[in-house]
């Protein structure tokens, strides 16, 4: 491996202007310097587009960013990661922030591997109140995915797995973790520190559309039955409160 590798971070965004000054100087900040960071903004048309400019001086040729309508989130992630040039890759959404030290804390745990996912821990936040951290780990994807903000990604993982897909509007980053687990051929590494801090309330937030798209993500991967599918709708549109 090499010593110093080059690090791509991205960050999709949209009408992002309250919470994503933060986002960027946590990036701006790292103890970790050899980072490109990618941000990609779908069309704001508020203040986002104006402080993403504030801060191009600052990152000395590292901060590129593009502004054009896109179908979602997963388009921009997509977006970002063909424009990306770092042999490991993060993406860290634009309400979300890492910890200073989270680059460096990735990097000393990298190996040679071709195909590695490496993630930690993560901070839940309300606001600016702390609610829980997130340990979720790899081996147990059957129940819930790991916290994507924290997640590195080597950039041959993209290359020879794919992207993320659109057809899912709020868990296609719980389906490529998926894939790649199921696999059997990408090295995951959790790390047991705080790697970021997730602001809940988002899109991925709307519990009732995340368990239907959980649902069929693992009925396609053949983790659960049809019968449990049929199960799972039932439940959550008829014997839960609707959300």
């Amino acid at each position: 491996m090499k010593r110093h590798p080059k690090v791509t971070i991205i960050t999709p965004c949209l009408n992002s202007e309250d919470t994503i000054r933060e986002t960027i100087e946590s990036v701006l900040h790292q103890t970790y310097t050899n980072i490109e960071y990618i941000i990609i903004d779908g069309k704001s048309t508020d203040n986002t587009i104006h402080i993403i400019q504030e801060y191009i001086p600052l990152f000395r040729g590292r901060l590129r960013f593009i502004s054009e309508k896109d179908s979602g989130i997963y388009e921009a992630m997509n977006k970002g990661i063909k424009l990306s040039t770092g042999s490991l890759i993060g993406i860290i959404n634009s309400d979300d922030f890492y910890s200073n030290d989270a680059v460096e804390n990735i990097i000393l745990h990298m190996t040679d591997d071709k195909y590695q996912v490496i993630y930690g821990y993560c901070r839940l936040m309300n606001k600016n109140r702390i609610i829980g951290i997130v340990k979720y780990r790899h081996e147990n994807l059957k129940d819930g995915m790991i916290p994507h903000p924290t997640c590195f990604v080597t950039r041959k993982v993209y290359q020879d797995f794919g992207l993320f897909l659109r057809s899912f509007h709020i868990v296609s980053d719980y389906e490529f973790m998926i894939r790649l687990y199921d696999s059997n051929r990408v090295v995951f590494t959790q790390i047991k520190d705080i790697i970021a801090n997730f602001r809940t309330g988002g899109t991925s937030c709307n519990m009732k559309k995340r368990k239907i798209e959980d649902v069929w993500v693992k009925y396609h991967y053949k983790w659960i039955s049809f019968g449990d599918v049929l199960k799972s709708v039932i439940e959550i549109y008829f014997l839960k409160d609707f959300r």
